[in-house]
């Protein structure tokens, strides 16, 4: 490929200054957010990973064909 197409690909994306001030305006528009936001994931994958723990020794294995509760009855 000639080199015009990788900058034309390339044009557009920020460069180290341009992300740097990026990060600068998020910090000043969400800044007070932020801790709650990862305090509120932190507890959200403490929770699944619990949940992960718990749900496999509370599942039943029910061999196929067998009468359980889930099966439609006609």
């Amino acid at each position: 490929m000639p080199p015009e197409v990788f900058d034309m690909i390339a044009f557009g994306l920020p460069g180290g200054w341009e992300w740097i001030a990026i990060l600068l305006v998020v910090l000043v528009l969400f800044g007070h957010r932020i801790p709650t936001m990862a305090r509120s994931l932190g507890s959200g994958i403490t929770e699944f990973k619990r949940g992960l723990k718990e749900g496999g020794s509370d599942t039943k294995s029910v061999p196929p064909g067998s009468n359980d509760s889930t099966t439609p009855k006609s």
